[in-house]
């Protein structure tokens, strides 16, 4: 089994969105005379929609929003199982704008399901290869017509190539790459057809290649249905991308959020920043840095007081209220990113109400834009400190895996080699990936540490164990020290992958507090207006098969920052690390 890579979560800068003009709405004169296109025509109207579905608003009665909650559903279930569809004859989006107009403001769910069926009809005959069970897809949980459920299953029952022109597994590995999904960047404020596009594209992806949806703790058809009326009546870019945002937020998953440079959600948060670092210890608002040392302490704020409110509004408040916002895994990483964004904002002074030393204070606070700041010197400088070795003592060893490379590895482990510890701090993100070449130091012989699951493409929805992975090889001249790993809400991913290998050392301890609890490689895709968004893309469990989505690295000794330690400028995991390999 070759190792697997992890992708490296970074935001990637993409085309501006700006605003198109939309076609004029096409109207239906007889909804009973359903036509759609052959295959001919389908490709010689593939322009059609480019500036617009044509569809600029639906009423979000009970009835419409039924209707389009079903063919969201049948739409998604053709995509990834009709087999002409997967095969790339059908301009699948624009099959969306062709049949929805249709299917709207239609009373009778019967004449509905007429149309769903002389839609499938038009997509043309296929070869099957077994009698299916009613039932036995999602798609058929919901109540249809006869007619229309026989089709579906019969779909089910289809033969199939092992590929789609929507999706792809990667190779070796099995993640989802959702492929040939256009980012229709130009629309920034995309009307209500592309809208809804968005819509049933991420619903469907999560639906057949979310190796997580058993995680997510709503019924992810509600929240389809939920979401039908916020897409349709978002009424400006900044609704619509707030919509996606939230909808975003509801599959739990700190590998998903939106990722494109998005210039309207930089306005909605902030384009200026207060000078200095929150991070949220004891589940208070703690000022932890500065951005700027000169700018920071000018500002009279000092490392260890805790902010209260921001203008007037508590900050339990503005967490409640932009917590739907800000999607990840647990609510500690919610958390952790939140603080990102709780000092931005378009004005140039914000109101601060603190406690410092037990006394309440108010300050106003001056703030600048990131290049005032120098935001990205502040990051690169913050990397340049980092001490990928060191030795604490003569008998205790530290890594710190964010600055390390791995072809140092051999020269690092011949000084930790006689030391009684050895602390791997991964409160960051690996740098390279060290995890086999350092296991093969600490362990005395192969070892098991993870089993993973992959989605199909022959039979979407559905996800088996493809593998388990090992660490380590027969060596007797093994590190005999204590291993200790240090974790918090800022082991993420692949550092996460690393924690689970490096503790099945025999005498490794992990120390610290809740992770990111988002582990697997991450799949990318686009959703209208440009928006880049990801999940994450295989499942990764325990060699016994439990969760480590959302869950995280469970510590083998809990120790979370405290306030105190803050103020007093203790790192209280490291100290502990240290104690634990004196004991």
């Amino acid at each position: 089994m070759k190792k697997i890579i992890f992708i490296l979560l970074v935001c990637i800068l993409m085309a501006a969105c700006t605003n198109t003009n939309t076609a004029q709405i096409k109207k239906v004169e007889n909804q009973e005379n359903v036509l759609f296109y052959d295959r001919d025509e389908k490709i010689a109207h593939n322009k059609e929609f480019d500036k617009g579905s044509g569809i600029k608003s639906i009423d979000m009665n009970e009835k419409n929003v039924e209707n389009i909650f079903a063919l969201a559903k049948v739409w998604g279930y053709l995509k990834y199982y009709h087999p002409n569809v997967a095969q790339g004859e059908y301009n699948w989006d624009y099959e969306l704008f062709r049949v929805l107009p249709k299917v709207i403001n239609i009373d009778s769910t019967e004449e509905r399901d007429k149309i769903l069926c002389a839609w499938i009809d038009s997509l043309g005959s296929f070869e099957s290869i077994n009698e299916g069970e009613p039932n036995t897809i999602p798609v058929l949980e919901y109540k249809f017509s006869d007619d229309l459920e026989n089709r579906l299953l019969n779909i089910q029952n289809a033969k199939r190539e092992n590929s789609n022109f929507y999706v792809s597994l990667v190779d070796e590995v099995g993640n989802p790459n959702f492929i040939n999904e256009k980012a229709y960047s130009l629309m920034g404020y995309p009307d209500a057809g592309y809208r809804l596009l968005a819509l049933f594209r991420y619903w469907n992806i999560i639906e057949y290649y979310f190796p997580y949806k058993h995680l997510i703790e709503e019924n992810w058809e509600e929240v389809l249905k939920e979401f039908i009326p916020k897409f349709i009546n978002a009424s400006n870019e900044l609704e619509y991308k707030l919509s996606v945002l939230e909808l975003i937020g509801r599959i739990h998953d700190t590998h998903a959020n939106i990722w494109s440079n998005d210039k309207t959600l930089e306005r909605y948060w902030g384009e200026k920043y207060a000078p200095v670092i929150i991070t949220f210890v004891e589940n208070k608002a703690v000022v932890t840095d500065y951005y700027h040392t000169k700018l920071g302490e000018k500002s009279k704020l000092k490392i260890g007081d805790i902010i209260t409110k921001i203008n007037g509004v508590p900050v339990e408040e503005i967490v409640s209220n932009k917590l739907k916002y800000i999607p990840a895994s647990n609510y500690p990483t919610q958390l952790r990113n939140i603080a990102r964004v709780l000092l931005r904002t378009n004005d140039y002074v914000l109101h601060i109400e603190l406690i410092h030393n037990e006394e309440i204070k108010s300050v106003d606070v001056a703030c600048y834009s990131a290049s005032t700041l120098n935001l990205k010197r502040y990051y690169e400088n913050l990397q340049k400190q980092k001490v990928f070795y060191k030795l604490i003592d003569s008998d205790i060893a530290y890594i710190y895996p964010e600055a390390v490379r791995d072809r140092e590895l051999s020269e690092i482990m011949k000084e930790v080699e006689n030391t009684k510890g050895l602390i791997i701090d991964l409160r960051c993100y690996p740098s390279e990936s060290i995890v086999y070449s350092l296991a093969e130091y600490l362990l005395p012989e192969n070892t098991e540490f993870v089993q993973y699951t992959v989605g199909s493409l022959l039979t979407p929805g559905h996800f088996t164990v493809k593998g388990t992975l090992s660490v380590g090889k027969k060596n007797e001249d093994y590190y005999k020290g204590k291993v200790i790993i240090l974790v918090n809400e800022k082991t993420q991913s692949h550092a996460e992958f690393t924690a689970m290998a490096l503790r099945t050392a025999p005498e490794a301890t992990v120390i610290g507090s809740t992770t990111a609890g988002a582990d697997g490689n991450v799949s990318y895709f686009y959703l209208p207006g440009g928006i880049l968004t990801a999940i994450s893309g295989i499942g990764i469990y325990y060699p016994d098969g439990s969760e480590t989505q959302r869950v995280g690295i469970v510590p083998d000794i809990e120790v979370k920052t405290t306030i105190a330690g803050v103020q007093l400028n203790k790192d209280e995991l490291l100290e502990k690390a240290i104690k634990v390999i004196n004991e």
